[in-house]
């Protein structure tokens, strides 16, 4: 076929000028490729000629930064110039198709046009982001030119009287209006940045942002382009092939999206909302109001773009429709030409299938850009609510109540859950909020659509799914349902299991495991109950998804056949139908999951609400600190400037310098607290404290004293203001003249009795947010005798403690606490009770160094709340308390003046004289417990990781921790893949098979639909081929019936799957946790002293909750993505073969695509967990520490912290989400690829060799198909990914070797009442911590006889403690045995050994749940017996004014009990089981002096005929008893009567008692 610009026919036209050349078509055409060229000639050399010169001066992010006016209209207008020249070359192509030779002018201008309008828009993104406006000089003339050629081209048209029917005058002349439109953009840039005809053009500074190297998430800065493909992520995830992504790799957030701009933003909306008079307004609604105020306006923008996708997505169905129709007949009109040249309508256009087919394309790669944009907008909406909603819970959690805390109306888990799953359900509601406004849309365009194809039959199919969706939203609720049961059991569950691992010590030597293991299976079983429900009601809802357009389909295809006999079902008809379908089914399936979010974020908005309007601490004013006037010689240290209408004022602390203190105290007594008419409570019933009048003196050392209960640590937080004050004043002087009034005051040191620290290293402890000052860290930590623990620890003082300090014992973490407190500089020092936990050397040492010598030189104000009324001589002033009221307060003479008695009672209970105060402690004594406990902790650690380098448990200690988790950057982990299948047992080959079998079911079901239309069509051909009506009607019933019978089947088989995969999760759940705590409880102590505690509880909070809920689903989603593609590409390549051959670079694409991502994905996923990890424990650790925070005025400090925590939260969920869409939009586009192909090769298949109609429809339905399922198949193996590693972590848990319960005796061969006489006889003792270690006890002898008292002391590492865990079998004996009441206990069985002593340890553990419960879990004593114990243990009283004596709740810790009260259950404890060996660790560490001398007496009286070991931290504490051994370094040192002893002269013993006083 010959080929010319204007054709060769004979008789042309298209070479006829006599009418003048601008009336020739063909001359119009060749005009107007002169723009065309002008602008490829002038810009290519621009271009590739020395390009960069410039960029390389602007040190920013200089390739986004986009700042010429009008930047995103003008991309606006490319696009749609570019779609209106693709359909210019179109209209060319077909309407050059009615000639015989080849009319190019007909599209070689518009083909010319198109590749500059793209060199244009490259040019003009090159010269912006190197900020050389005026090469844009170029684009000016290109547009003028443009504008002018298409306009002449345009009136010559009208001229000839072409009109609005021929297609080629509307695109000319929309073409000549983008022409004029983008001139005008291009004279706005002129005017704005004056490059021309201006003397000075204007200077732009690029944003903050940009100029910040540090910000690298840069999806508000690029162009439209690359903002809609997510191209500037490219280099980020391929990246991440070479390099694990960190925090470092991610960089920072742009402001805009930063937690606290957006918290200003909500402060902002929510101060709108305040009242005349100033009160906010209470319930939920204000939350929204707030909330749509301040996120509304990108949720608009989200809903848009969500409304253009799917009127979009309509475009698949009716192009399926054309494409198939007009393969099925040929029409062609030809028209007349004009100007020389065919013009054809838009309906001709519209009419070929290959048009069809690039227009379906163009469709779908515009709907997927779309939503993808759709769904960035919502969650980024969505994200950056969540922190200003974190932010705003952390600001009032600074200003709660304590009493709200301490009374349990909020917990710790309460105020956590508001932070992890509240702010997390309302992020989602933002998420899913588009859907609710696009579904109506969808449905209503797919009713109307299917009618107007079908007629009425169409509504019969949509009153299926109409009827279908209110039992969809029945089924939603169902499952919201379930899923808040399941969460109440789960947390009830954590809850047990948190307290089962704190205080398995405990458990495992009282031989209780099994009764807290039963308790929690119990919980797990009632959620496995629940999880039941939830599996039930999902299955369904996965069921209903998948049932509900087979059961349309099939409906309306019966009643279309059976309504009229001439019912048209060709396969156009038919398989636009199924198509839509397909798309009404989409707003059902989300129907579910968009109705549970708004319930959740309903539920979510009352809770935040009930938590705002809970009661704070009272509001300050401004301080006015008064001061002397006169020459300044102090130093103010000013807070950080914060907002005046902030409740939280941090106030200016002043302190001055030592010697003007000095002068003033000389002056005369300043008080530096005073309390006058004190009430004060904790919650709104009697008061805690009542009629408190006190004063603490300034610059001097004030002590507190009094029993247990009594009120001691009230009265200091009651001057810190964290008690309510009923009634009276409390006023700060900080210094001489410089009044605070109520509780406006500086900062104060606190130490709290509790001790509170942070997840941070040991020297960040001390310091707390303070300049380090060498000298100064030394001398306290001297003081505090912290060096010996700091040298044992693995990284010294930058050792990690976290975790409640977890790896620390109590004593240690409480020295750290008084550690903290004497390292401050503030003048105010308030210390509650620091000596409760250390033992006598310590308590001196610390006393003597910190106490009287550091804080005294510093003349500090110093609040001793104490038990040890040894120290009393050295307060310069004392408290006497109690029952809540002051008893009398003077210095020591005052008090032996004014209440001899009390004087007297103190005397005989300190011990010692006067005189002998002050005496030197021990200069190398060591705590005893506590440094040998970490020694041993670091010990076994050490050898765990030597034992386990090769096995894969490492990971379980290894995974929460950040920096190795990135290591971890395997490929699927197919083996955790097998754990998990292996799990499901006989459930596994019934899943497969049913999956499968529905699938090949489903394939067939259409591929029967193909076959029957296609006959439909044949019939009906032949029918007019032989001109026959009435007797070669088409029988449609055989068809039909198949048709039904393959549906019905296919309808039950998706039931079978959804089901199997359900139930198939259901039985991992079960067996896996129960595999776990079996696993657990059974463990070594070793186990719990090597890994932290967070990990093993992550094992079963996270780890577990993904097992039960996550891994089904994505299972369910994985497997049914994956057969949808499969048989969707199968089916394809069956209709037309050629397909296979374009299928290979796809398949190619789409591996790099899925490789990259899932790396890129996973990396992202595990950042945004360990991110979250840091924030969680920020806010729990702020709860915990409240009143410390708040006494040391360091609010903004600890906010600050939050913002960095949720800044690095937020933007490792951003980079997530723009990678999904990164994923997303590539294979959408691949998706839109494979349609196009296929289209075009059935079309192709279709005309030349004659392929039925039917299997084109065939084809084109499932190539959609592909589209929408590629990208789910991805992300659901890249989260399957992640969520097996949860089946990683437990797996490795489970290869635990477990303690060997078995004895060579049976339980029942052991007598009853053994051991009745409790003789003990040790021979040839060795016992070692694990076989790795070395022994810590070596060749022990000893015999204790029946009822003999003995105490056990020694130095640190001496083996005390090892001496009595070995009773229990708790240690590894390899050498010798233990024999009691003549039986070695090597051969009984663990439970049996255990159950049959008792045992009281250092630290006071309780259990939530009654105070019978507390004392007796398994049920066996008396109540009589009960309140014995309690008698014995002086908590008769107390338990008797509680709510429900013995019945009386314990909350979790035993927080509503004072530390001593604890200790006081714990021997209670040991005093129900009556068992004739009792084993006393350092029981009466946290116990006044008073209440432990009564209790020596007990133990001595009630335990007359029963042996009792103690392990002395006090050596006075066994001067009484029988025996007393001395030990060192693993080996007995001394053995013998304690009075034998003292009355040797080189005895270690007596060295230690003579310490002692």
């Amino acid at each position: 076929m010959s080929l010319a610009f204007c054709g060769n026919e004979n008789n042309s036209l298209a070479y006829n000028v006599d009418r003048g050349v601008l009336n020739n078509g063909c001359f119009l055409d060749a005009l107007n490729v002169v723009p065309h060229i002008f602008l490829l000639f002038i810009t290519f050399p621009i271009l590739f000629i020395g390009w960069g010169s410039q960029s390389s001066k602007v040190h920013i992010h200089h390739s986004t930064w986009l700042h010429f006016p009008g930047h995103n209209l003008r991309w606006l207008l490319t696009f749609i110039l570019l779609f209106v020249l693709v359909c210019e070359i179109a209209e060319g192509i077909v309407s050059d198709g009615f000639t015989q030779s080849l009319h190019l002018h007909l599209y070689m201008p518009a083909g010319l046009a198109f590749m500059a309008g793209i060199t244009s828009i490259i040019y003009y993104h090159n010269i912006e982001t190197s900020n050389f406006p005026k090469l844009l000089l170029a684009l000016l003339f290109y547009w003028v030119l443009a504008f002018l050629m298409k306009t002449i081209k345009f009136a010559k048209y009208t001229e000839h009287s072409v009109g609005l029917r021929q297609l080629r005058y509307c695109i000319t002349g929309l073409l000549a209006l983008l022409y004029g439109l983008l001139l005008a953009v291009e004279i706005n840039v002129i005017l704005g940045r004056r490059y021309l005809c201006f003397t000075e053009a204007t200077e732009v500074k690029p944003p903050e942002d940009l100029q910040d190297l540090g910000v690298r998430f840069l999806q508000p800065f690029v162009n439209l382009l690359s903002k809609a493909t997510y191209w500037w992520m490219n280099t980020f995830i391929t990246a991440a092939h070479c390099r694990p992504i960190d925090l470092k790799v991610i960089g920072k957030l742009p402001i805009a999206m930063r937690a606290l701009t957006n918290y200003l933003k909500l402060r902002k909306a929510f101060e709108s909302q305040r009242r005349p008079l100033g009160s906010m307004p209470q319930g939920p609604k204000w939350i929204w109001r707030a909330l749509r105020q301040a996120f509304g306006r990108p949720l608009i923008i989200s809903i848009t773009f969500r409304f253009l996708a799917d009127l979009l997505g309509f475009a698949g169905p009716l192009c399926i429709s054309g494409i198939v129709h007009h393969i099925s007949k040929d029409n062609r009109t030809i028209q007349p030409p004009l100007l020389g040249v065919y013009f054809i309508s838009s309906q001709e256009f519209l009419a070929n299938a290959y048009v069809l087919a690039v227009l379906l394309f163009f469709a779908l790669i515009l709907q997927r850009t779309f939503l993808q944009a759709s769904y960035y907008v919502a969650i980024e909406t969505g994200i950056n609510l969540r922190g200003a909603i974190q932010t705003k819970i952390y600001n009032k959690i600074m200003r709660l109540c304590t009493s709200n805390m301490s009374m349990g109306e909020l917990t710790v888990g309460q105020i956590c859950n508001l932070v992890a799953i509240d702010t997390n359900q309302l992020m989602w509601f933002f998420f899913l909020c588009p859907n609710l406004w696009a579904m109506p849309v969808q449905i209503i365009v797919g009713v109307i659509l299917l009618y107007y194809l079908l007629g009425i039959s169409a509504l019969i199919g949509a009153t299926v799914i109409a009827v279908l969706a209110p039992v969809q939203y029945f089924v939603a609720t169902k499952l919201s349902q379930a899923q808040k049961s399941t969460l109440e059991y789960s947390s009830e569950r954590l809850k047990k299991t948190n307290e089962l691992l704190r205080g398995i010590k405990l458990l495992k030597l009282y031989a209780w495991e099994h009764i807290f293991c039963h308790s929690v299976e119990e919980t797990r079983d009632k959620e496995l109950t629940s999880l039941q429900t939830f599996a039930l009601y999902t299955s369904i809802s996965i069921f209903m998804n998948a049932a509900i357009p087979i059961a349309a389909v099939l409906t309306t295809f019966v009643v279309h056949v059976h309504i009229s006999e001439e019912a048209d079902l060709s396969p156009a008809v038919a398989f636009a139908s199924l198509s839509l379908f397909h798309i009404l089914v989409t707003p059902l399936f989300l129907l579910s999951s968009v109705v549970r979010s708004t319930v959740k974020a309903l539920v979510s908005a009352q809770k935040l609400s009930e938590f705002f309007s809970s009661d704070e601490i009272g509001d300050e004013q401004e301080p006015n600190a008064t001061m002397p006037t006169g020459p300044s010689n102090h130093k103010t240290i000013p807070s950080c400037p914060r907002n005046h209408n902030n409740k939280y004022q941090a106030v200016v602390s002043t302190q001055l310098s030592h010697n003007v203190l000095r002068t003033l105290c000389f002056l005369e007594l300043v008080e530096s607290v005073v309390i006058t008419s004190g009430y004060f409570t904790w919650t709104d019933g009697t008061p805690t404290l009542s009629n408190i009048n006190s004063k603490v003196p300034f610059g001097q050392l004030t002590m507190i004293v009094g029993q247990v209960g009594c009120g001691k640590s009230s009265l200091l937080l009651a001057a810190l203001g964290e008690m309510q004050r009923v009634s009276g004043t409390v006023t700060w002087n900080i210094c001489f003249h410089c009044v605070y009034l109520g509780r406006k005051r500086g900062s104060v040191a606190y130490a709290s009795q509790k001790p509170w620290l942070l997840n941070a290293t040991l020297v960040e402890n001390i310091t707390f947010e303070m300049p380090m000052i060498k000298p100064r860290y030394k001398a306290v930590i001297e003081a505090c005798s912290l060096q010996p623990d700091i040298d044992i620890l693995p990284q010294g003082d930058l050792t990690e403690i976290g975790e409640r300090g977890i790896i620390l014992s109590g004593g240690q973490r409480q020295r750290i606490g008084v550690a903290r407190a004497l390292y401050q500089q503030t003048n105010v020092v308030l210390l509650d009770d620091p000596f409760s936990a250390l033992d006598i050397h310590l308590s001196d040492h610390l006393m003597q160094e910190g106490i009287c010598k550091l804080l005294r030189e510093e003349k500090r104000t110093v609040v001793l709340v104490t038990h040890k009324l040894q120290y009393l001589p050295h307060a310069d002033w004392i408290i006497a308390m109690k029952d809540g009221t002051i008893q009398t307060e003077g210095t020591l003479k005052d008090i032996q003046n004014s209440d001899p008695k009390l004087f007297e009672q103190w005397k005989t209970l300190m011990h010692r004289q006067d005189g002998e105060f002050e005496k030197e402690t021990v200069a190398e004594s060591m705590t005893v417990l506590e440094r040998k406990n970490l020694r041993r902790a670091m010990y076994s650690k050490e050898a765990a990781k030597t034992e386990e380098e090769h096995e894969e448990s490492v990971e379980s200690e290894v995974d929460d921790s950040l920096s190795q988790a990135m290591r971890h950057r395997t490929t699927i982990p197919w083996r955790s893949c097998g754990v998990y299948l292996s799990s499901a047992g006989l459930l596994l080959p019934l899943l497969l098979l049913s999956q499968l079998f529905k699938h090949t079911l489903m394939v067939a079901i259409d591929y029967w639909l193909a076959h029957w239309t296609s006959h439909v069509i044949t019939a009906k051909m032949d029918a007019t081929g032989r001109n026959c009506t009435v007797e070669c009607g088409f029988s449609h019933s055989w068809y039909l019936s198949v048709f039904s019978v393959l549906c019905c089947l296919g309808i039950v088989l998706c039931l079978v799957t959804s089901v199997a995969v359900e139930w198939t999760g259901l039985r991992v759940a079960k067996e896996l946790h129960h595999n776990l705590l079996s696993k657990i409880i059974l463990a070594p102590m070793r186990l719990f002293e090597t890994t932290p505690l967070g990990n093993i509880l992550n094992r079963f909070s996270s780890d577990t909750n993904t097992i039960d809920q996550h891994i089904p689903a994505t299972l369910e989603c994985l497997s049914r993505s994956t057969l949808l593609c499969v048989s969707a590409l199968g089916v394809i390549s069956y209709v037309t073969p050629v397909f296979l051959i374009a299928l290979v670079p796809l398949a190619i694409a789409c591996y790099f695509i899925q490789k990259y991502f899932r790396v890129a994905s996973r990396d992202l996923q595990q950042l945004e967990d360990s991110t979250q990890l840091p924030l969680l424990s920020h806010f729990s650790e702020t709860v915990e520490g409240l009143t410390t925070i708040r006494a040391f005025r360091y609010e903004s400090r600890f906010r600050q912290r939050l913002l960095e925590y949720t800044d690095a939260n937020n933007i490792a969920s951003l980079f997530l989400t723009a990678a999904n869409r990164w994923l997303e939009v590539r294979m959408e586009y691949v998706g839109a690829c494979v349609v196009l192909i296929a289209a075009v090769a059935s079309i192709s298949n279709s005309l030349y060799n004659h392929l039925s109609t039917g299997l084109v429809g065939l084809g084109l339905t499932y190539a959609l198909m592909v589209s929408n399922y590629l990208n789910w198949m991805v992300r659901n193996l890249a989260d399957m990914e992640v969520q097996l590693g949860s089946v990683k972590r437990i797996n490795g848990l489970l290869k635990t070797e477990p303690e060997n319960y078995e004895g060579l005796m049976a339980a029942s061969q052991v007598p009853d009442g053994w051991p009745r006489q409790g003789e003990i006889q040790i021979q040839n003792l060795s016992v070692r911590y694990d076989t790795t270690l070395k022994p810590v006890l070596k060749q022990v002898n000893a015999h204790i006889s029946p009822g003999q008292k003995v105490g056990i002391c020694g130095r640190t590492g001496s083996g005390k403690s090892s001496f009595s865990l070995a009773f229990f079998r708790m240690v590894d004996m390899f050498e010798g045995r233990i024999i009691i009441d003549d039986i070695d206990i090597a051969k009984l069985p663990l439970q049996t050994l255990r159950s049959r002593f008792s045992i009281i340890l250092q630290d006071p553990i309780l259990f939530s749940g009654t105070i019978r419960f507390n004392l007796d879990p398994e049920m066996k004593a008396t109540d009589d017996m009960l309140w014995e114990a309690l008698e014995i243990a002086q908590l008769k009283p107390v338990v008797k004014t509680l709510p429900g004596g013995l019945d009386a709740m314990v909350t979790e810790g035993g927080e509503n009990f004072s530390q001593g009260q604890r200790q006081l259950f714990c021997l209670a404890r040991a005093f129900v089981r009556k068992s004739s060996i009792l084993i006393m660790d350092e029981a009466t560490a946290s116990i006044d002096m008073a209440t432990e001398s009564i209790l020596q007496k007990v133990v001595m009286t009630a335990f007359a005929d029963r042996t009792v070991v103690t392990i002395a931290h006090r050596v006075h504490t066994i001067l009484n008893a029988d025996l007393v051994i001395v030990m060192k370094r693993g080996i007995i040192l001394e053995y013998d009567r304690p009075q034998a002893l003292l009355e040797k002269e080189d005895s270690v013993f007596a060295a230690f008692v003579k310490a002692d006083k």
